[in-house]
């Protein structure tokens, strides 16, 4: 690249030289004076063009300074929409952990039902039992009466056997005897349904109790039942609006996911825009390397030692030169330096080395209890908060420092070796 221009700047050069010493040694045919003014022509177009070269590169710097710009606002873009998916997934954790809770409970309230149902089943089964036996109770009643009646009838069947017999006692003494005695087991039998009976009466008040305690029970059961039914009603209603809610969290959920796909979508084409600026910028970094940095060839060297305007490039070259090598940090530098610890300013010198970086940064997280992502990270957030910058970059393989902030790096590790050195040696 350096030796085309060169040969640009020499064919030029030869143009217009041959132009002028052919222009003014035509009308005067003097020699000497148009080799003077080629010469001049020739000086006139190597300054024009060593200017417009300045100009180019002023207008190159600060095209790389604009893309630069562009790049770090792409980079706080990210890091606020990577925040605000963080937010929105523990958004949604929450919500899904209060589904969850819905969930529980809403089968509580299904056991509690079941249970109340089975209760119920058992007091209906009880019910019926208790009914059944007071109609048996009755029938036996019935029967008892029954029998009473047909006793009485039979008791005033036999007096008048009785009466026939007195007057037939010679004649029916032995059937009057056998009468006595089914008379006398009649009899057992009476007291023992008088005894039946009155046990029944004893036993009647008793059952009455339990009729009216067990009509009790089940009113007590019913408003129970239906306090349950309306709060199950209750729990339903709730149960539809959490439905509902849920629906509408979903809805939001998914016009999120959307929303995600489409910064993701953003962020690739981001990322792409980010990678062409970088692959363009270190293109026209390596160009201004080479501009600067390749030497020149040995004709190029001769042709501009032979002319004076070889002059005007050396003052530039030093003056760059210096601005580079000057050791002057600026503030921002130095607050920088001291709102640092000690140890991450060793990571900074491990990386700035870069020799066996990876297990310095690790020894050294280790032996403050941290990770070496998290020191990188601290280191990162005080240059943001003290320069404005990042200054390491971010998720790389190997860490490493940004090509415009190198040289204040090594700066100020410089000087932190100094501030170290000057105890020692005073001591």
């Amino acid at each position: 690249m350096q030796s085309a221009m060169v040969s640009n700047k020499v064919i030029l050069g030869i143009i217009a030289f041959s132009v002028s010493f052919g222009l003014s040694l035509v009308p005067t045919w003097d020699f000497n004076r148009s080799l003077i003014t080629a010469i001049i022509t020739v000086l006139a177009t190597y300054t024009a063009a060593l200017i417009v070269d300045q100009r180019r590169r002023n207008h190159e710097l600060l095209v790389l300074s604009s893309l630069r710009k562009k790049i770090k606002d792409m980079e706080a873009l990210k890091s606020r929409i990577v925040r605000e998916i963080s937010q929105i997934e523990k958004h949604r954790n929450l919500l899904y952990t209060e589904s969850k809770q819905l969930q529980n409970q809403i089968l509580e309230c299904r056991n509690q039902r079941d249970s109340l149902h089975r209760e119920l089943g058992t007091f209906a089964g009880q019910k019926k039992q208790l009914e059944a036996e007071s109609s048996n109770l009755k029938t036996e009643l019935h029967t008892l009466e029954n029998s009473k009646a047909e006793l009485n009838n039979s008791f005033s069947n036999l007096t008048a056997e009785k009466r026939r017999l007195e007057l037939h006692c010679n004649v029916y003494r032995s059937e009057i005897a056998q009468l006595q005695n089914h008379i006398s087991e009649l009899q057992q039998e009476k007291q023992e349904l008088d005894s039946n009976l009155t046990l029944l009466g004893r036993l009647k008040p008793q059952l009455e109790e339990k009729l009216y305690e067990l009509r009790m029970t089940l009113q007590d059961l019913e408003t129970e039942v239906n306090h349950q039914n309306e709060l199950l009603a209750a729990i339903k209603a709730e149960k539809q609006n959490t439905a509902v809610n849920l629906n509408s969290l979903n809805n939001q959920t998914l016009e999120k996911q959307a929303e995600l796909q489409q910064l993701k979508g953003e962020i690739s084409l981001l990322q792409d825009e980010r990678d062409l600026l970088q692959s363009q910028v270190w293109e026209l970094l390596q160009q201004t390397e080479t501009l600067t940095q390749e030497p020149l060839t040995t004709t190029a060297e001769e042709e501009i030692e032979s002319f004076p305007f070889a002059e005007l490039i050396e003052p530039l070259a030093t003056t760059e030169i210096a601005a580079e090598t000057s050791e002057i940090l600026p503030e921002e530098w130095t607050n920088f330096l001291e709102k640092l610890p000690g140890h991450e300013i060793q990571v900074l010198k491990a990386i700035v080395e870069q020799d066996n970086t990876h297990a310095a940064i690790k020894q050294i997280a280790e032996a403050h209890i941290t990770m070496p992502n998290l020191l990188i990270d601290s280191i990162n957030e005080c240059a943001n908060d003290t320069i404005g910058e990042l200054i390491i970059e971010p998720g790389g393989e190997m860490p490493q420092v940004y090509q415009e902030h190198l040289i204040n790096v090594k700066k100020m590790l410089a000087m932190y070796e100094d501030l170290m050195a000057r105890p020692t040696s005073s001591n």
